[in-house]
């Protein structure tokens, strides 16, 4: 579907492809502040500290501290003051790896799985009310599109 208003047909298509990067950026840039500022306002939280509970509760028996800053993509001295935050919080445990004295592992408490599902209804709910412009058909197949871009990336 071409949502260029003024179709040229002498344009490259490569034009497009820069326009849809454009608007993607400019998108997830406005979305994402949104959620930064829904999280702050209703739960007195930070996006960072919310993926970094989502990655816990992915993997219920606990990350690495390495794995956990490798999952997301950020240091692990970023991930090290979160964890350390949300252990103070009781949202979260650090525990010594058995057999690596250098090593510890994160996981959430039961206080932390509560408070992150309570955020992640209200999170969805947040992300279906700004895309709703989207049908559940367009965001499968774009979803699917991205997905290929993305593979091309990954090892």
């Amino acid at each position: 579907m071409n949502t260029n208003p003024n179709p040229d047909p002498f344009e490259p298509e490569s034009k497009e492809r820069l326009r849809l990067w454009l608007r993607l950026l400019k998108t997830t840039r406005l979305v994402e502040a949104e959620l930064r500022e829904r999280l702050r306002l209703e739960f007195t939280t930070t996006l960072p500290r919310f993926d970094v509970m989502a990655a816990l509760h992915r993997h219920p028996k606990g990350l690495k501290m390495s794995e956990l800053s490798r999952f997301l993509m950020v240091s692990n001295g970023n991930v090290t003051g979160i964890v350390d935050r949300l252990a103070e919080d009781g949202f979260a445990l650090r525990e010594q790896v058995p057999g690596d004295r250098r090593a510890a592992r994160a996981r959430l408490t039961q206080k932390g799985k509560e408070e992150f599902v309570r955020q992640a209804e209200a999170h969805e709910a947040w992300l279906d009310a700004m895309l709703a412009e989207i049908g559940p058909d367009m965001a499968s197949d774009l979803s699917t599109a991205l997905a290929r871009i993305s593979d091309k990336f990954e090892d």
